[in-house]
């Protein structure tokens, strides 16, 4: 839109199947998403309008709710479905709070998808090999990079806690100070959004994919969540001597009971069950621990003022919004209900049976489409436009010979 008919207050409307386009660009049937095909109104939320520095000429961007016409929020809309489960707390003198971390790659170019990523190439001359997880060197030629990132993330008001090189190759993590989950899912877009353009200015390519190297390890975006009450702004999940309540142990009861139905919501691609696949760090489970890597919910080492449960299934492929939504939904359905979670597991461990996770898309779609709880929580009009969409991307995939099936089948009897 221009910037004159933006300033005019002009209505900017988008039909309503848009919100169910899957990543190939194609639409699942009318009926999901009303088969008159009719128009939502995209309002700018004011305090999300923003000049993005990297832009010459210059172009800003507001993130916007996807209303109906008749002004209620669209429950397609999972910007929409996130400030519901956040009304919902706050109905109950609540309100949660929220951090994510993300990590990503950066890579060089990568005309031919057919060919591995590969890293840049560095001031030495050579390609990083993964010997430089949570190194400070700058030998991988990345600085000028990093230093817009910093300066454009500055401009937009994006507070960054810490950045990190991570375990991969040419891998990279940032943790976003916590705050509103409304907020931070907003901000965490706008820094997916900005890494991708900063990089394509230094000929660089950033990648959020939950598993895009081999033999390497994913890509997350951890969630750590805690609750205050209005107000006083008290962490409820410790009480005034500094041990956990009973808000806590409820909070995990309802993720464990959630996340398998869940699944699909936290990990909506087929590559996302690659990072799965190969549990080291990304975990497919709804365990829970004390400060234990493989659990799917981690409770970090932390004073009593900041407890919280991590939330460690997502990936970075995952929607902030809705992984954000369906984790807070999931606490506080053990909150309303009173669930209370199974016994923590420590160390090495086996996971039981009920609390294991789809681990392909197809299983994941299966659980999420026989759940009443995820239908009930989020409503089934999103939840069945949700399994179609996501369906159309299955089959597109099914619909392709991967290198490995030529490779290693071609030659069998």
């Amino acid at each position: 839109m221009s910037a004159e008919g933006f300033l005019e207050g002009r209505r900017l409307q988008m039909a309503r199947g848009v919100l169910l386009q899957c990543i190939m660009g194609g639409y699942p049937p009318s009926r999901f998403y009303g088969s008159d095909d009719g128009d939502l109104a995209l309002v700018p939320d004011p305090q999300q309008i923003h000049r993005l520095p990297w832009s010459h000429p210059p172009r800003a961007l507001a993130i916007c709710d996807a209303d109906e016409l008749s002004g209620e929020s669209s429950p397609l809309s999972t910007r929409g479905q996130l400030k519901a489960i956040v009304a919902r707390y706050a109905a109950l003198g609540l309100a949660p709070v929220v951090a994510t971390e993300l990590e990503f790659f950066v890579f060089a170019p990568n005309a031919d998808p057919t060919q591995p990523f590969r890293p840049p190439v560095g001031l030495d001359g050579r390609r990083e090999d993964g010997q430089s997880a949570f190194s400070i060197s700058s030998n991988n030629g990345l600085r000028p990079f990093f230093n817009e990132v910093y300066e454009c993330m500055a401009t937009l008001g994006l507070p960054r806690d810490t950045f990190m090189h991570e375990m991969g190759v040419s891998q990279f993590e940032i943790n976003l100070l916590h705050g509103d989950p409304v907020l931070l899912a907003d901000q965490t877009f706008l820094f997916k959004h900005l890494l991708k353009e900063v990089a394509l200015k230094h000929g660089l390519i950033v990648v959020c994919m939950a598993k895009p190297l081999a033999h390497t390890p994913g890509s997350s975006m951890h969630i750590h969540q805690s609750v205050v009450e209005l107000g006083s702004g008290r962490n409820v999940f410790s009480d005034e001597a500094g041990e956990p309540t009973a808000a806590f142990r409820h909070f995990i009861g309802g993720q464990q009971a959630c996340m398998a139905d869940f699944t699909a919501l936290f990990a909506p691609n087929v590559n996302s069950y690659h990072r799965l696949c190969h549990p080291f760090a990304s975990p497919n489970n709804a365990c829970w621990s004390h400060d234990n890597r493989s659990a799917g919910l981690r409770i970090p080492a932390s004073s009593p003022e900041a407890r919280r449960v991590e939330n460690r299934l997502p990936g970075a492929d995952a929607n902030p919004y809705l992984a954000i939504a369906a984790s807070l939904a999931a606490g506080l359905y053990g909150i309303e209900n009173r669930l209370e979670p199974g016994a923590a597991i420590q160390g090495e461990f086996e996971v039981p049976d009920n609390l294991s996770l789809p681990c392909t898309l197809h299983a994941a779609l299966e659980r999420l489409k026989r759940s009443h709880l995820a239908k009930e929580l989020f409503g089934a009009e999103f939840i069945e436009g949700y399994i179609a969409s996501k369906t159309l991307e299955l089959t597109s995939f099914f619909d392709e010979i991967t290198p490995w099936e030529r490779r290693v089948l071609a030659a069998q009897a």
